[in-house]
């Protein structure tokens, strides 16, 4: 297979990453987080002056690790959608340049579709047709993996994501951001029964819920209206409407297993719908220790092969984004030079992005 040397920079990690046969030979990461804390989640242009400050430094680190010159590298790939459009521009601006002057062919990725490839990065042989359970702070999805580049969403959430929902709630309780690793570590603390909280379901019109669609905004209203009355109470027993630490513990664990269960089912249900032995997790959200818990658990019940990147490769990576585009030029599909960002492309239309110089 090609060796790829990927860009991405979609939101707020400025990555870097060559790989080679599904094989990660460097993968740099250079995280915004602290930058954005301050500001309670991402805000656009500070996440695009950060990659322009930080990139070239990402790219050469990168280089040295693998150590690996341009003359080895087959062809230069960067996220170009969905993402922060400026965020995307310095990557893609940046990969165009490198496959200009090292005269190599370009790819641009969809940054779904690197989450699809995060598991072949532990699984070499993985081939579709499987399902892949997308949960991000961005996307939440159950997309049927049909070969390189034909995909088809067959639920999402019909709001909030998975791991947008994460983060509101912490906020909520004060926790800080980014809210999904900090939640996880205090649900572990807690009591997942504690608070009845409500799955979120979308009501079909003739009837009935859909199987695989989510929805997490009326989740979210539950725990505002229980931390609300929890507050309430604490004042008129003469406190200072303050949650106790067991409390927040109690609510982090009873909404993370909420969220777990809606999303284990879902997946399950449509894996088994469809037909399909496999189900493979991408995303921010696919690190959370509760959902991996309910999905393995599920998985091994319906005799279903679940697969779980490992962390690193489970929030933004380059190196998923050049697993993607190694199959994609071994296939002979290139991008043009003309090709711009797109902050809401569908996976579904994944191939709009090459020239398809071989296969289609």
């Amino acid at each position: 297979m090609a060796t790829i040397f990927a860009i991405e920079t979609s939101c707020d990690e400025t990555a870097a990453a060559i790989v080679k046969n599904r094989q990660v030979c460097s993968n740099v990461v250079a995280s915004q987080i602290k930058i954005h804390e301050q500001y309670g989640g991402v805000v656009p242009e500070v996440a695009s002056r950060s990659h322009l400050e930080m990139l070239n430094q990402v790219i050469a680190q990168c280089l040295s690790e693998a150590n690996l010159s341009w003359s080895e590298i087959d062809g230069i790939a960067a996220t170009c959608a969905p993402g922060l459009v400026g965020a995307l521009l310095v990557g893609l601006t940046a990969a165009k340049s490198l496959a200009i002057v090292h005269q190599k062919p370009f790819l641009g990725v969809h940054h779904l579709e690197g989450h699809i490839y995060a598991s072949y990065l532990i699984e070499p042989d993985l081939q579709p047709p499987f399902l892949c359970l997308l949960v991000s702070g961005g996307h939440t999805s159950l997309i049927y993996v049909k070969d390189c580049g034909v995909y088809e969403t067959v639920g999402k959430t019909r709001d909030d994501a998975a791991g947008e929902a994460f983060d509101k709630v912490a906020r909520l309780l004060q926790l800080g951001y980014p809210g999904g690793p900090l939640m996880d570590k205090l649900a572990a603390l807690g009591n997942p029964q504690a608070y009845p909280l409500p799955e979120g379901r979308i009501s079909l019109p003739g009837g009935g819920y859909h199987p695989y669609d989510s929805s997490f905004s009326g989740l979210k209203t539950a725990v505002l209206q229980l931390v609300q009355k929890l507050k309430k109470q604490d004042i008129n027993a003469g406190g200072e409407g303050v949650l106790a630490a067991s409390t927040i513990n109690d609510i982090a664990a009873s909404f993370q297993e909420t969220v777990a269960k809606g999303l284990t089912k879902r997946a399950i249900d449509c894996a088994l719908n469809f037909g399909l032995s496999t189900i493979v997790v991408g995303g921010g959200v696919a690190a959370n220790s509760g959902l991996r818990k309910h999905l393995q658990a599920a998985a091994v019940k319906n005799n279903l092969r679940v697969l779980f990147p490992p962390l690193k490769y489970c929030t933004d990576n380059a190196a998923m984004i050049g697993c993607a585009a190694a199959e994609h030029l071994q296939r002979g599909h290139t991008s043009p030079l003309t090709l711009g960002a797109n902050s809401r492309m569908p996976v579904s239309d994944v191939m709009e992005l090459y020239n398809l110089n071989v296969d289609g």
